[in-house]
């Protein structure tokens, strides 16, 4: 087996990118409270999961392996906004009342995030054709790096206990904790 080509993502990885975060959090607990109709699941799920590629991609902190298979989105200290003239809509294109579910998601779960400078990871994800091989630890590495070499911690949230496990195998720790929408959302740090 060859090694997994990990590199920064472009524009033009942009559609597999989407793909494999709407395929490996179709049975997500956060996804399906945000996305819960089935019938609507993949056009908003894309729509938002493009969204957050396009927001972070302008930055280079997307990482992707083997051109997609596995994707990590982070957010750098110090560099939201615009870049390259390019604009990003400030919310995604999603119906109502999924903006309004992740509008209370996101007021309840940033007061629990540090107001000093940290790394964010808002997405790890391999799509489930390729589950199994770590390659969400290989597209997670290089923003790690980034932050260690910064001197800063990275901070993640998840909903799901495995995912828990998984994260802390790798050096992470649960820091706080918040229950939204029928969510235990879990705020992992790392360091």
């Amino acid at each position: 087996m060859s090694t997994p080509d990990v590199r920064t993502a472009t524009p033009r990885d942009r559609e597999r990118v989407v793909e494999t975060v709407v395929a490996a959090f179709a049975d997500d607990p956060a996804f399906r409270h945000f996305f819960p109709d089935d019938s609507a699941y993949v056009s908003s799920a894309s729509s938002f999961a493009g969204w957050l590629f396009d927001k972070r991609v302008v930055h280079s902190t997307v990482w992707v392996v083997d051109a997609g298979n596995a994707v990590a989105m982070w957010e750098a200290p110090n560099r939201r906004g615009d870049a390259e003239g390019r604009t990003v809509p400030s919310e995604p294109d999603v119906p109502p009342d999924a903006l309004a579910r992740l509008g209370k998601y996101d007021a309840a779960v940033h007061p629990l995030l540090p107001s000093t400078p940290f790394w964010y990871l808002g997405v790890v994800a391999t799509h489930p054709d390729h589950a199994g091989h770590r390659l969400g630890r290989l597209a997670m590495g290089p923003g790690l790096s980034h932050a260690q070499e910064d001197g800063l911690p990275a901070y993640l949230e998840t909903t799901t206990a495995l995912n828990v496990a998984v994260y802390r195998s790798v050096g992470w720790e649960v820091a706080e904790s918040v229950r939204v929408g029928g969510l235990d959302v879990r705020v992992m740090r790392h360091c």
